[in-house]
């Protein structure tokens, strides 16, 4: 990771979003491309969504609820607006012109009812909404400048009170569209194109607000003057002006000063703290910016937030200083409730941001356990961490926390930064130092988070004010742990079991000095060194009772070496438990010649002739693999070589050690596979003998032919030995291109390792991104690869947290957890969604098209089944707007090949029985057409992708052999097959088929002649084979009109509408049919002859009128 630039020393605060609202979003279906959110606003209580389907959807902040649903018949939801003072009043305002007010009567447990309306805005757009600060009257304004105001009536204000109020009165109308409107203690602002206005709504008088008239959209608010000594004041007035200009005011409407911000937004914009991707600071300076504010709105702790379709500005107009500014793509309308904002996007997406301070941003990734996001911000703002002020919200002890979580290999130079950091850390600031002295000596404390000292008293002896310091201590520390927490900041989950037995042991040890459970508490030297002996000791005891088991088995070292093994075994214990950890004296030698070796090899890669040519590639790598073999290959198997070499002193001796460094995470790789054996056994089974006798020459050497089979060689993903960082980068890239060569080449030498083989046991070597690239390329030739690379993920990715939270079984909160893991990469986050497919199947697959496109279709495809994979890739496919929703799909197929394998498994899965769409014989049933395809959506879309014909004409066969109709015909137009659509159509027996776009019109009488014959054949069998026996009637399909039959009479009418009564009839004859019309066709057939007749007299009268005007003009 790259150093993180340090921004100035003015920046104090951070827009940072902590929460994810797309599964609320998916879960009330705005994320379609049907149906999207327009508009918001936010309380105290509500999240307020407006839909473009008329649909108001209350949410309940606290969870994230949905609690109500308001519908709406006169047009999409375009303004909302909540009651600030009564949560139970909401107003709105749709596309048709009308502003009504919603009682949700949930005190009362009653239905929402619509108190008011106003059609006094038909045919206008309402541009604004604004409650009354005192009563319940809510303020609108629309593009024709007519500013209205509607009182709520209230079943709270009883009966009578509907009697005496005129609900809707006309305030004013301005001189240009409403932009933004205000009310604050009796007066109303409203802010149009040109000017801004204030009115005393009591007094019914106006003012303008200066002199100076504008061209644009330019918003106003009022700005509450509530803190120190200007409590009580009146509040004060700011105007948007041209060139990032703000006026100030006062609230008689008077012109105080204006501000001036475009040189000061010459900065450098701040990034957006979010766990969508890492935060970026570009510290080039930016040209002055001249920006018109469109809205202004009081945010905070005296703020002003104003922002455009790409940034957000927030301003301290107390002091004329810009308080950020931050670049956000895509905005159409923010809703602020003290420090919180809500975003509306131009797609639809909703994001949640928070203002705050750099410390609090901090303290809260902290809480998260966002340690990548939480370090970078700490090294972003050090002035703001090192001073003392921040020791309240982060103690020195979460730093430090925060710097053993990051990863030294990933986060090297972010760790050296935090490092700085935490060396210029200032302890408390005075204020505290001179509260602390003012506590008795006899008496301790300890600071809470809120900033509250709690003094605890230690009268007694020595030892007693010890162990109550220590103790007192202990629980300060446990209440700062509380705090890191995964999801404890806004959603409470209920502890298991094993952990409330683990609370329990640690409460009951507080007392002892040294057993408290602190992850990060330094432990005194003794009792470290305590730990360590007893730790190795167990380890010893473990290691010899296996080498004892595992050696015992052979009767060659049960007779002659168990003295010398045994001499061994206590004499390494003895070594171990002194403290004794010395290193083979041949490790720096054996790393030299790995390096070497290593390095020859690169250069030899890097030579044209040797890169371009697969032998000469393969037999370099050949030359580096012994040497990696015995230096960093599995110890078994020179621990095995070297007892078959000599089963004395020396080759017992280095079967101990390499037993004795056997890693622990191999170990229980081993005991992890062990069960899947049996799986393996039967795979292995089923393989060609050419794939055994590679594999069985790929593998290394076993005492048992047999385990092999039974026993896989376990996956290593930590190195055995420390390689240094320089050296394990080459070892890397020689690694992985080792496997991708094994992997793709038809044939693998004698001597190389298999590629499967080379993955499990050098896997802490390789490259993820690459080899999860190549198992994609060779998933469908080598399954065991795929098998063991999401093997080797999930053994590297089992001590994450996530995997603790997605054990709880939680669907919605594993998904977040995974949203917000840190750092993310594709491989990782494969494992992960692996196990939550495995613990929620289905459920979890729908859920995984959020993470597109780092994870794409190809991986979903090889951890789940076909079935599961179907409902994945719909939900992806119909997340996007329905206009790209083609283009997208054409995107997602790399082979091209995929178009078919996707069809056939659509064809197959959630589809109707094949003998309610086809006939013995093969042929259309009546009405098939209409039975429900599970996934008809995505085959509408696979059929209408561009393909060559050969393609196409294997998608038609495809569709017709599983009866799905409407598919068929498509390709059967396209193919120019039409003949087989008109007969595919006849049987069918559904007229609105000849319809355009989903059916094929016919275009020549040749074809209308052939259309009407058809008819005629499928006429005469319907009515002998009784077709309806088979389906039932049309009720039993589930619909009460299929539509019109294709009868030789509905067609003759179709042909009468397209050339006329007259030549249809004839047509009639060519075809040899003596049809007889019934009265309502002849009807319709006197009609269109009517209706010919007049036609062609008024064509007739105009033309003759034409040539009348042509021949005056003329003379």
């Amino acid at each position: 990771m790259p150093l993180v630039p340090v921004v100035p020393e003015n920046n104090s605060h951070v827009l940072a979003e902590f929460d994810c609202l797309d599964p609320l979003l998916s879960a009330l279906r705005l994320d379609s491309g049907r149906l999207k959110c327009t508009c918001l606003a936010v309380s105290r209580k509500w999240l307020a969504l407006g839909t473009s389907a008329g649909g108001l959807h209350l949410i309940q902040r606290e969870g994230w609820k949905q609690r109500l649903i308001l519908t709406h018949k006169e047009g999409s939801i375009i303004q909302v607006a909540c009651c600030p003072h009564d949560e139970d009043f909401i107003a709105v305002a749709t596309s048709q012109g009308l502003v009504a007010v919603w009682e949700l009567q949930l005190e009362r447990r009653g239905r929402p009812e619509r108190v008011s309306m106003s059609w006094e805005h038909r045919g206008q757009t309402v541009t604004a909404l604004c409650w009354d600060t005192n009563m319940l009257r809510v303020f609108a304004g629309d593009t024709a400048g007519k500013v209205t105001s509607l009182r709520a009536g209230s079943s709270k204000l009883g009966k009578g009170s509907a009697f005496v109020m005129f609900p809707v009165q006309t305030v004013t109308t301005v001189d240009s569209k409403v932009v933004q409107l205000g009310f604050q203690d009796g007066r109303l602002l409203v802010s149009s194109l040109s000017r801004c206005y204030l009115c005393d709504t009591e007094k019914e008088k106006f003012w303008r607000i200066g002199n100076k008239e504008r061209d644009g959209e330019y918003g106003a608010c009022f700005f509450p003057q509530n803190r120190g000594l200007l409590v009580g004041q009146p509040p004060l007035l700011f105007c948007a002006r041209p060139g990032s200009r703000i006026w100030e005011a006062n609230f008689n409407g008077e012109v105080l000063s204006t501000h001036q911000f475009k040189q000061l937004l010459a900065c450098p914009p701040l990034p957006l703290i979010t766990f969508r991707n890492e935060p970026c600071y570009n510290q080039t300076q930016k040209s002055p910016q001249s920006i018109a504010f469109p809205k202004l709105l009081y945010l905070g702790d005296q703020n002003l937030l104003t922002w455009t379709d790409s940034a957000i500005y927030i301003f301290t107009p107390q002091n004329g200083q810009v308080l950020l500014w931050t670049e956000v793509k895509d905005l159409v309308d923010i809703a602020v409730y003290r420090n919180e904002l809500f975003s509306l996007h131009g797609n639809g997406h909703l994001s949640h941001l928070s203002l705050l301070s750099a410390d609090r941003c901090i303290e809260r990734l902290l809480r998260r356990e966002s340690w990548p996001l939480a370090a970078s911000v700490c090294c972003m703002f050090p002035h703001v961490v090192t001073t003392s002020r921040a020791r309240k919200s982060i103690p020195i002890d979460r730093l430090e926390h925060l710097r053993s979580q990051l990863n030294p290999t990933t986060d090297h130079d972010l760790i050296g930064q935090l490092d700085e950091v935490i060396t210029k850390l200032e302890p408390l600031d005075s204020a505290s130092s001179s509260r602390r002295s003012s506590i008795s000596s006899h008496e301790s404390f300890n600071v809470l988070d809120c900033g509250i000292y709690r003094v605890i008293s230690r009268r007694g002896s020595q030892s007693d004010e010890e162990t109550s310091s220590l103790i007192t201590q202990s629980m300060s520390e446990e209440e700062r742990l509380k705090d890191f927490s995964f999801v404890q900041e806004e959603d409470q989950v209920d502890h298991d079991q094993q952990s409330s037995e683990r609370m329990e042991v640690e409460q009951s040890e507080q007392g002892l000095q040294f057993h408290l459970p602190l992850s990060f508490r330094p432990k005194p030297p003794r009792i470290a060194l305590q730990a360590v002996k007893e730790s190795v000791s167990s380890f010893v005891k473990k290691t010899t009772e296996k080498i004892n088991s595992e050696l015992w088995q052979r009767p060659e070292i049960r007779e002659t070496g168990k003295a010398e093994i045994s001499a061994n075994i206590v004499q390494s214990s003895e070594e171990m438990e002194n403290g004794v950890y010395d290193e083979m004296p041949n490790t720096e030698a054996e790393m030299q010649e790995l390096r070497s070796s290593t390095e020859h090899t690169i250069s030899q890669s890097q030579d044209p002739l040797v890169l371009l040519d697969p032998v000469s590639l393969g037999e370099a790598l050949l030359e580096w693999l012994p040497v990696l073999e015995r230096i960093l290959g599995p110890s078994e198997l020179w621990s095995a070589a070297a007892g078959d070499l000599n089963t004395g002193g020396p080759g017992e001796e280095r079967l101990e050690s390499d037993y004795l460094h056997l890693s622990s995470e191999q170990l229980d790789v081993s005991a992890c596979t062990s069960g899947e054996a049996a799986d393996n056994t039967q795979e292995k089974e089923e393989e060609p003998p050419e794939f055994e006798e590679k594999m069985h020459q790929c593998d290394f050497p076993q005492k048992d032919e047999g385990s092999n089979v039974s026993h896989p060689e376990p996956v290593r993903v930590v190195s055995p030995k420390p390689v240094p960082p320089d050296l394990l980068t080459n070892l890397t890239q020689l690694a992985t291109l080792y496997t991708e060569l094994n992997c793709f080449r038809q044939h693998v030498d004698e001597k190389a390792l298999g590629c499967t083989t080379f993955l499990r046991r050098y896997f802490f070597l390789l490259d993820q991104e690459r080899i999860r690239r190549m198992c994609l390329l060779c998933y469908q030739q080598h399954p065991d690869v795929q098998s063991s690379f999401i093997e080797a993920m999930l053994e590297l990715t089992k001590s994450s947290k996530v995997v603790e939270v997605i054990q709880r079984g939680d669907l919605l909160r594993s998904l977040r957890s995974l949203r917000e893991l840190q750092p993310c990469s594709a491989p990782l986050l494969l494992a992960h969604l692996h196990r939550l497919y495995e613990k929620h199947g289905e459920a979890a697959v729908r859920l995984f098209s959020q993470f597109y496109p780092m994870i794409t279709p190809a991986d979903v495809m090889t951890i789940a089944r076909q079935n599961h994979f179907l409902a994945y890739l719909d939900n992806l496919v119909q997340s996007q707007t329905e206009e790209i929703r083609l283009l997208f799909l054409q995107a997602l197929l790399e082979p091209e090949s995929l178009r078919q394998d996707w069809l056939e498994l659509a064809l197959t899965h959630d589809a109707p029985q094949h003998c309610d769409t086809l006939t013995p014989d093969g042929q259309p049933r009546w009405h098939s057409h209409c039975f429900r395809w599970g996934y008809g959506r995505l085959l509408s879309l696979l059929v209408r992708l561009p393909a060559d014909l050969s393609s196409k004409q294997k998608m038609a066969d495809s569709c017709r052999s599983h009866g799905y109709w409407m598919g068929y015909i498509y390709l059967c137009r396209e193919l120019q097959r039409r003949t087989e659509a008109f007969s595919t159509i006849c049987q069918l027996d559904d007229i609105s088929l000849l319809e355009e776009p989903d059916g094929v019109e016919p275009q020549t009488l040749d074809e209308w002649k052939l259309l009407i014959q058809l008819s005629q054949q499928c006429s005469s069998v319907g009515d002998s084979k009784q077709v309806a026996d088979v389906n039932g009637s049309s009720q039993s399909n589930g619909s009460e009109d299929f539509g019109g039959k294709v009868s030789p009479e509905n067609l003759t009418l179709m042909l009468a509408r397209t050339a006329g009564p007259d030549r249809a009839l004839d047509i009639l004859e060519e075809c040899g049919l003596q049809l007889n019309l019934s009265p309502h066709s002849k009807f319709v057939c006197e009609l269109l002859r009517v209706t010919e007749k007049r036609q062609r007299a008024m064509i007739q009268t105009m033309l003759e009128r034409c040539d009348r005007f042509l021949w005056s003009q003329q003379a």
